[in-house]
């Protein structure tokens, strides 16, 4: 994964998948279900995370 941008204002954070992730069918719920809930956990702020490529 590769973090490509954080929007302060709105708590959006994008990033790129990279490798096996990128191509991977189930990269959406991994991202959604683990990066996801797991930023928001630690991260104050965090309010989405959007993968781009």
């Amino acid at each position: 994964m590769v973090l490509r941008e954080v929007n302060e204002e709105t708590g959006v954070v994008t990033v790129t998948l990279v490798g096996a992730c990128g191509t991977c069918p189930a990269s959406t719920q991994t991202l959604k279900a683990g990066i996801e809930r797991i930023m928001r956990d630690r991260v104050d702020g965090v309010t989405e995370v959007i993968a781009v490529e």
